[in-house]
């Protein structure tokens, strides 16, 4: 898979590229978006223009001596036009918003979507987690550079066109004023912007502190963590962290405007300079009589406002240079390669009633950054139908080995099949379908109970009930105040209920009877069961799984009576397998590992008694 660029690394788009990228956006889903920013530019220079010639235009009036009537309809005229351009300015910047925000959003939505189908290893890679957070942060608010381009964008197209005007206008006075007027306007610009990027150039800092802050602030708000908080006495502990990374940001901002009022001081200085040289060509060119007073009046609005449109330009442009690197991110996260095949891998239908072979043929796994392989040199065939038991020591790579199995990872070497085929040619979420299965950390959404159940709104309540009967948690959802249509969790409801991990891991598992998979995978699915649930949930694990191929992970041995072949994993590949009554006649490791366990179940009722 290709490296994924780095902040040190030249960025893959452009300035123009991203001001186009965003164009298309917008011309895709919301052309008003360019409408409008096309009528704020037009607004921006008419109201130049009319402040410009304003004055000018009435002492050259007076000059002529016009009648009253006559200066008093010139003064209508221009505060009129000035009241139209700024109504029309301020309706146009009212209703910009709404086409910002919704081109904003469709990216927004557009990323999240590539997060939650994106390939499992990204989810595990913290380079993909770090590149997708800088992304998020392009599309955090109005103020990010997802929507506040716009302004950018807006502003250096309206800043070039006077710049353009005004420069055609002081040409007229001589080239020498409008060319040491830009001059000097860019030499401050360039002068103060070093200092004013400060705070940029330490946005990593300032970052690692606004998280650290917000993380503290979470956490502190967490109520999994009330009860811990009141019986350890961690409230104190948690104020004096906050206090900390908040004295931390403090001492940040000082030193920032302590560089920006050092800034705020060359640009008085050169703007004493700047003008005080126009201005005195100016004065000596209408002491020689060579301007009239309408004229000198004009050309020396024109003076400030042609060094405003120069430093203008050029912040617009440092401005939109550093959005340009934000949305190059974003860019650059939405074109993140994928390293399995999705759309573009062949088809896989599920067969009604076919049970599938399974094999891992000299498979090894090692995490990213890890020094030696989880996983090494796996041979595994799972028999269409058969129901495998795999046990080992916590770290022993049955997790791994199973989501190896369901193609959430590949191997780093070797090769799964189904059916003999290798599944890499397929498209993977194809491939997903074949799995019911019930993980150790599992997921529930803020819907009802039946939607849990059902993956969605279309729920076959028949069915439903027939897996919540099977998997022993049909009476406690038939309890709950409206049944199957009981909101799970307070985030989104305010009735939801809130189950217990035992409740949870029932249900779980008739979602995992509901989806009707061809094969089955229960990794620890009695963890947050009592022991009467658990024997139950063993006495029926051959319904459970029936007509299924199923896989097995449990650390408690005797569960594996119940399956028909049992792989105890260590030192990263199978030490042993068998039946479970074969592995105690055995006398290995995993006849040693259950005496230490039924000794410890055994003691531990004794002493219940």
């Amino acid at each position: 898979m290709e490296k994924p660029k780095t902040d040190k690394q030249k960025p893959v788009y452009g300035m123009a590229s991203n001001c186009a990228f965003m164009i298309s956006r917008a011309w895709r889903g919301a052309k008003s978006v360019l409408l409008i920013c096309a009528g704020l530019i037009l607004c921006a220079v008419a109201a130049s223009l009319l402040e410009l010639f304003v004055t000018p235009m009435i002492l050259d009036a007076v000059g002529r001596g016009v009648s009253p009537g006559e200066l008093t309809v010139l003064i209508a005229q221009f505060a009129l036009g000035l009241v139209c351009v700024y109504s029309l300015q301020t309706y146009l910047k009212a209703n910009t918003l709404f086409g910002r925000v919704y081109v904003r959003l469709k990216l927004s939505i557009e990323q999240n979507l590539l997060e939650c189908r994106t390939a499992y290893p990204h989810i595990e890679d913290p380079d993909y987690l770090q590149r997708a957070a800088k992304a998020e942060r392009v599309l955090t608010d109005n103020n990010q550079a997802g929507e506040a381009a716009w302004d950018t964008m807006t502003d250096l197209a309206s800043n070039l066109v006077s710049f353009t005007i005004y420069l055609l206008l002081l040409s007229q006075a001589g080239p020498a004023i409008s060319l040491l007027t830009a001059a000097l306007a860019a030499a401050g610009y360039f002068a103060g912007e070093r200092i004013r990027s400060w705070r940029y150039r330490h946005r990593e800092e300032e970052g690692k502190i606004h998280h650290s802050l917000n993380y503290i602030l979470r956490r502190s708000q967490d109520t999994k963590l009330a009860k811990d908080v009141r019986i350890f006495g961690l409230g104190p502990w948690l104020v004096q962290l906050y206090d900390k990374h908040a004295q931390l940001f403090y001492d940040f901002c000082v030193k920032g405007r302590r560089r920006y009022l050092w800034a705020d001081l060359l640009d008085v200085a050169l703007a004493l300079l700047r003008n005080g040289a126009a201005y005195g060509w100016l004065i000596a060119l209408a002491l020689r009589g060579e301007l009239s007073p309408a004229q000198f009046v004009l050309y020396f609005s024109a003076v400030g406002g042609f060094a405003q449109w120069v430093t203008g330009i050029f912040q617009n442009l440092g401005t939109l240079r550093r959005q340009s690197l934000e949305l190059s991110t974003l860019r650059e996260f939405l074109d993140s390669p994928e390293p399995f095949r999705f759309d573009d891998g062949a088809p896989l239908a599920v067969k009604p009633g076919h049970l599938y072979a399974i094999e891992l043929r000299d498979v090894s796994y090692r995490y990213p950054g890890a020094e030696a392989d989880t996983l090494s040199h796996v041979n595994l065939a799972i028999r269409p139908g058969e129901k495998l038991a795999v046990v080992g020591k916590n770290g022993a790579g049955k997790t791994t080995l199973i989501k190896l199995l369901c193609g959430l990872l590949d191997p780093t070497e070797g090769v799964v099949l189904l059916d003999g085929e290798d599944i890499r040619q397929y498209d993977r979420r194809d491939y997903y379908k074949l799995f019911s299965a019930v993980f150790q950390q599992f997921a529930f959404l803020p819907g009802t109970v039946a939607e849990n159940v059902a993956q969605g709104e279309d729920v076959d309540l028949e069915r439903m009930w027939d897996c919540l009967e099977r998997a022993g948690v049909a009476d406690q959802v038939r309890a709950l105040p409206q049944g199957e249509n009981t909101h799970l969790g307070r985030q989104l409801y305010l009735d939801g209920v809130e189950l217990s991990g035992g409740q949870m891991q029932k249900l779980m598992l008739a979602r995992a009877l509901y989806k009707n998979g061809p094969v089955v995978v229960l990794d620890e699915p009695t963890a947050a069961l009592d022991p009467i649930a658990e024997s139950q949930l063993y006495q029926k694990y051959h319904d459970l799984t029936r007509d299924a191929t199923s896989v097995y992970i449990s650390h408690r041995l005797a569960s594996t009576r119940f399956c028909d072949r049992v792989l105890l994993i260590e030192n990263g590949g199978i030490a042993e397998e068998g039946t479970h009554d074969s592995l105690l006649e055995l006398g290995g490791r995993y006849a040693y590992l259950f005496d230490i366990q039924r000794k410890y179940y055994a003691e531990g009722a004794m002493e219940n008694e």
